[in-house]
């Protein structure tokens, strides 16, 4: 998605923001990511601000709506959302300025004990009963075993998304960032999701499920259910690679597959 730099929203949203915040001293167009239209660091009279937003016919709207409505139930260890705001054709984020750096998930990494307390932090956390959420379910339904969907079903909230430019490093601690497919299901489901990374990251395979093993919801979760995860996993980064044969893409697509291999030997 091609990204605008703050003056160039209309002047409507431009001056429903400066109500909410007061006046707009200074603005930086934040780098990396992709999925937002805007990403700018606000300066104002009433301090930082970090405004993110899209279109609103964008056909990823929905997603940024449903982290507006997710963002009450957040962990601490998550950003915290000031405001949502709707006006003349776009959508709006308002969050707290987290002024970190992108965690480093290579092996022996000072960071990986950081993120494995933000992931534990957010194990305890259950799904609001209360807010349309994507659900596990459903997300994987076209990629798991025959008669093992079942298994996916839980009550956890679910961040599932843990690339690394989604985890910043602050002050000795890890910060859950980017919402966007906030998800009901079983808890094992986000321990299996980073192990995946780490393999990305240079972990090998066995090294990275062992990491996920650090986690009661992982390693309590029969051997079959984690094989029907890996298996529907690399099922889901094929297709994904498939589609669009970029060389990131295609990497996953090459790790999802041992990941699968690794996981069906426990069975």
């Amino acid at each position: 998605m091609s990204r605008i730099p703050f003056e160039r929203l209309p002047a409507d949203v431009r001056r429903a923001v400066a109500d909410k915040l007061g006046a707009v001293h200074r603005s930086l167009t934040a780098q990396g990511g992709m999925n937002s239209g805007i990403a700018s660091v606000l300066e104002t009279e009433s301090g930082s601000v970090f405004v993110k937003g899209i279109p609103a016919d964008h056909p990823q709207v929905a997603a940024q709506r449903r982290e507006a409505a997710v963002a009450p139930y957040l962990p601490a260890s998550c950003p915290r959302l000031y405001w949502h705001l709707e006006l003349d054709g776009w959508s709006l984020l308002g969050y707290e300025v987290v002024d970190g750096r992108h965690a480093d998930y290579t092996p022996g990494s000072p960071d990986l004990p950081l993120v494995e307390a933000a992931l534990t932090e957010l194990q305890g956390i259950t799904a609001p009963a209360d807010i349309e959420l994507k659900d596990a379910v459903d997300r994987w339904a076209g990629y798991a075993p025959p008669g093992a969907l079942q298994h996916f079903s839980g009550n956890s909230l679910l961040h599932t998304d843990f690339a690394s430019d989604n985890v910043l490093i602050v002050d000795e601690r890890a910060r859950l960032v980017d919402w966007a497919w906030p998800t009901r299901g079983a808890a094992w489901i986000d321990p299996g999701a980073l192990a995946l990374r780490l393999m990305d990251a240079g972990h090998p395979g066995e090294s990275a499920v062992a990491f996920a093993g650090r986690f009661p919801s992982w390693r309590d979760a029969e051997p079959e259910v984690l094989a029907a995860f890996g298996a529907a996993t690399a099922a889901l980064w094929r297709e994904i690679a498939a589609g669009d044969g970029t060389p990131w893409k295609r990497g996953m697509a090459k790790q999802a597959a041992m990941f699968g291999h690794i996981l069906g030997k426990g069975l």
